[in-house]
């Protein structure tokens, strides 16, 4: 279950993007950001979910709306996840000891099929201009998630 919620700033972070680069808290400032967590890159529902995201994109520029899904996989993995399925969502790569995903309480324990690890908890965050949580979506299902989050946008 997260640790953050609506009106709770969001915190501070620095991850590496696919090209080698970065991007910070700073770098969404002054406009309203969706970032999205997400378990692992080429897995059917993480598939579908950055396929949706990234169709919707031009939806969410109208709007004012930066994109960011993050995984703990690599910066070469999400690479290869852009290009096998043309992303134009933006991804980052969060593997960090203690990094975003720990601090916000996405990456936890999970159960399936009787057993028991350590994973990304399916989420989103809509972040208001401020830097400041409008809205959480715990335990996300992808289906239909990325319009409920683009419609919750364009009325934030």
């Amino acid at each position: 279950m997260t640790s953050f919620e609506q009106g709770d700033a969001f915190p501070d972070f620095e991850m590496e993007t696919p090209d080698g680069g970065t991007i910070t808290k700073g770098d969404l400032a002054g406009k309203k950001a969706v970032i999205f967590f997400y378990p692992k890159d080429n897995t059917p529902g993480c598939t579908t979910e950055a396929k949706d995201f990234s169709a919707l994109k031009p939806e969410f520029e109208k709007a004012g709306v930066r994109l960011l899904g993050v995984s703990k996989d690599s910066a070469k993995k999400h690479q290869n996840f852009i290009a096998k399925h043309d992303l134009t969502v933006e991804l980052a790569t969060d593997v960090e000891e203690d990094g975003l995903s720990d601090r916000l309480g996405v990456w936890g324990e999970k159960k399936n099929y009787g057993r028991t690890y350590m994973g990304m908890i399916r989420s989103t965050f809509l972040i208001g201009e401020d830097g400041k949580i409008l809205r959480v979506w715990p335990k996300v299902r992808v289906k239909g998630h990325a319009d409920e989050v683009l419609e919750a946008a364009r009325s934030a």
